[in-house]
């Protein structure tokens, strides 16, 4: 028997483990590049969802929920379940792709914060919700059809449960026989839809760096005064908003559709330069001046810079314009703005809620 001092044992352990650790570290580094799963630096896939899917009383969301499972390989998950328990097991297994119908508005105002949650809602015309509730309730007669239909439809819980969905499938064939199929299938492309613009480390509904910063900019434009047309701009270097603006009226004068602006209150498509109103690039770029604005910035507008704008947004130094809808100016724009060499291109996000007709 061999007597090991207790220091050195110490010692001779801690190498132990430490060799060990760095083994193990090696395993991962070398898995990770294929997997991304090591555990020193784990990244979990994110293009999981769970889907919730309410609608309108025998519309067929069981149909739907049923497309999920055999066709996608969705779990399906229960609303009658404990709700704390249910709210536990979602946020426990979020790495898998669940589905569940719910009626229940507050569970789904809870569900609804996890990132994976998609909330779809059905309708349909009443020939096919008949056919549905012969088919699950046979033996009850066309009244206890329509009482259910008003009871349920019209319930103020039910409205706003399928209005906060957030994409909308109405289905506009009442043809029974493929009802099925064009459910599934309408499904389908619209997961795809929400897996196709992000990356896989993203969940569904997050949005793409464009989105986020043209969303900001259209929010900004529903502050705009100008009574002829609102436009919003944001300003943005490294991802992060330097500047927004709207447009409208300067600051201490008359807001535009208070009649702060003559030309724009009588309606006079001539005369631009009586307007006292400031375009939303105009706003943005006095906002952040030269020095703010810096190299490599973007500028998203949800209206495209007419001539004067662009002119300005040479000289300040913007090196990219993203904008949304087009204008009238835009030929004229666009020389200016490629020809100093500022990239121009036309972005457009979908708006929320989605309506999907079938």
């Amino acid at each position: 028997m061999i007597y090991v001092y207790p220091k050195l044992r110490d010692s001779i352990l801690f190498l132990g483990i430490a060799r060990n650790a760095l083994k193990f570290e090696s395993r991962c580094r070398e898995k990770s590049s294929k997997t991304a799963t090591c555990q020193y630096n784990k990244e979990i896939p994110h293009d999981i969802m769970f889907v919730i899917i309410s609608g309108t009383k025998y519309s067929g969301v069981d149909i739907a929920v049923t497309a999920l499972v055999n066709n996608h390989g969705f779990q399906r998950i229960y609303e009658d379940a404990n709700e704390d328990e249910l709210i536990s097991y979602v946020t426990k297994n979020y790495v898998k792709d669940l589905v569940m119908s719910c009626t229940n508005l507050s569970l789904v105002e809870k569900l609804d914060k996890r990132p994976s949650a998609v909330h779809f809602s059905l309708d349909a015309p009443v020939a096919i919700r008949m056919k549905n509730f012969q088919r699950l309730a046979p033996g009850k007669d066309v009244n206890q059809f329509f009482a259910e239909l008003d009871s349920y439809d019209f319930n103020p819980n039910s409205i706003e449960l399928r209005e906060r969905s957030h994409i909308k499938i109405k289905c506009m064939n009442k043809d029974i026989a493929n009802f099925e199929t064009r459910i599934s299938d309408a499904i389908n492309q619209q997961l795809e839809s929400l897996r196709e613009p992000n990356d896989t480390l993203n969940p569904p509904l997050r949005p793409s760096w464009d989105t986020y910063f043209m969303k900001l900019a259209t929010l900004a434009a529903s502050r705009s005064n100008c009574m002829k047309r609102k436009v919003g701009c944001v300003i943005v270097r490294e991802r992060r908003v330097i500047a927004t603006g709207y447009n409208g009226t300067p600051r201490h004068l008359t807001n535009c559709f208070n009649g702060g602006c003559p030309r724009c209150n009588d309606g006079d498509s001539q005369n631009l330069h009586t307007c006292l109103c400031l375009h939303a690039e105009e706003n943005a770029l006095l906002e952040a001046g030269r020095d703010r604005i810096g190299a490599h910035a973007t500028l998203y507008c949800d209206t495209c810079p007419c001539l004067t704008c662009s002119v300005k947004i040479v000289q300040t130094g913007i090196t990219e314009v993203v904008y949304s809808q087009s204008y009238r100016m835009d030929e004229a724009s666009f020389k200016v703005l490629i020809s100093a060499g500022i990239r121009v291109r036309q972005f457009s996000f979908v708006k929320e809620p989605k309506l999907v007709m079938i």
